[in-house]
C-alpha cells in the first residue's frame, strides 16, 4: 500500500545542537589573569571549530548567546561524520571553557532533503521495492544531488549578516484521525509541497536548515532558522502553522533563540566586564 511507503531522503552533514548554562559563580571567583587565559583559549578553540575541516564541505561550528531558553549558550556544529561530531563534543568538554559550562539540552540529527514528490511519482509508476522503483528513486537522488539548491540544504552555509538564530525540534502527529504515517505518499507529497511553498516566500529573509533525527534523537526533525531580523522568525512560523501539514500534523518542542557570538569576543566576555555580572 502506498500509505506504507517512507519517502526517499538525501543526507548531508551530521548536526549537533548543544545548550549550556554558565557557572558564573566559579568564573567570578577566578583572578582576572586566569579569566583572560580562559578567554584566549576559548577564542583559539572557536576559531578552529568555526572552520570545521578540510575544504568547503568540512562543516562548521558557531556559538550563539541565548535569550531565554533555559541557558546562556547554544553551540551549533555541522560535520561530515558522526565520528567528527563526537571529536568536537569531546574537545569542548575537555577545554577549560567546558569546565565552566553545564549541558542543559542537546539534539543530534543530520541535514536532510525529503524526496516526497519523487517517491510518490515512482510509486505511481512502479511497484514499491521493485527494481524499476529503485531505479527511479536512484535517478531522482542523483538529479537532486546535482542541484545547487539541494546541496545548500545538505551542506548549509549561512548568508552573511544573518546573526540571529531560532531552533526547535518537531515531529509528525500520530493521533487517531490525524496520523501522518497512515497518509498515502501522494497526499504527504502534496502537503509538504504546499508547506515548502510557504517557506519559499521568505527566501532572502530567512535561511532554513532542516535536519532529520529519526533513530538519532527523541524528536523526528530539527528546524534551524537564521535571519537578519529576529521578527522574521515569528512571521515565518506563524505563516507555516496555518499550512495543513503543520495545523493537523505538527508537534513542536522547545524553541531556542540567540545571537551569533564571534570567536574573538570570548576574551572580552570571560576576562572583562562580561564576567562581572
Amino acid at each position: 500500500m502506498s500509505s506504507q511507503i517512507a519517502p526517499a531522503t538525501l543526507e548531508g552533514w551530521y548536526a549537533l545542537h548543544q545548550v549550556f548554562s554558565t557557572d558564573w559563580t566559579s568564573l567570578r571567583a577566578l583572578i582576572r589573569q586566569h579569566r583572560m587565559e580562559i578567554g584566549e583559549e576559548a577564542r583559539a578553540l572557536w576559531s578552529t571549530l568555526a572552520g570545521g575541516g578540510e575544504g568547503d564541505e568540512g562543516g562548521w561550528s558557531a556559538a550563539f548567546r541565548l535569550i531565554g531558553g533555559g541557558g546562556d549558550w547554544m553551540f551549533v556544529h555541522f560535520r561530515r561524520s558522526l565520528d567528527e561530531l563526537a571529536d568536537v563534543q569531546l574537545r569542548l568538554r575537555d577545554s577549560t571553557l567546558g569546565e565552566l559550562l553545564r549541558l542543559e539540552y542537546d539534539y543530534l540529527s543530520v541535514t536532510e532533503a525529503g524526496l516526497y514528490h519523487a517517491t510518490a511519482q515512482a510509486a505511481a509508476e512502479a511497484k514499491p521495492g521493485s527494481d524499476e522503483y529503485k531505479r527511479q528513486i536512484d535517478e531522482a537522488k542523483a538529479a537532486e544531488l546535482a542541484s545547487a539548491h539541494v546541496r545548500t540544504r545538505l551542506f548549509p552555509q549561512v548568508p552573511q549578516g544573518m546573526k540571529y538564530v531560532s531552533f526547535y525540534p518537531m515531529s509528525k502527529r500520530r493521533a487517531v484521525g490525524a496520523n501522518w504515517y497512515t497518509l498515502p505518499v501522494d497526499e504527504r507529497s502534496r502537503l509538504m509541497r504546499e508547506h515548502g511553498m510557504t517557506g519559499r516566500t521568505f527566501a532572502g529573509r530567512v535561511f532554513q536548515v532542516i535536519t532529520g533525527s529519526v533513530g538519532l534523537d527523541d524528536w523526528e526533525w530539527g528546524v534551524t532558522l537564521f535571519a537578519r531580523d529576529p521578527l522574521e522568525f515569528k512571521r515565518i512560523v506563524t505563516e507555516m502553522r496555518y499550512d495543513e501539514a503543520s495545523a493537523l500534523y505538527g508537534e513542536f518542542g522547545q524553541f531556542f533563540t540567540g545571537i551569533r557570538f564571534a570567536p574573538e569576543a570570548w576574551p572580552g566576555l570571560l576576562g572583562g566586564s562580561g564576567a562581572e555580572r
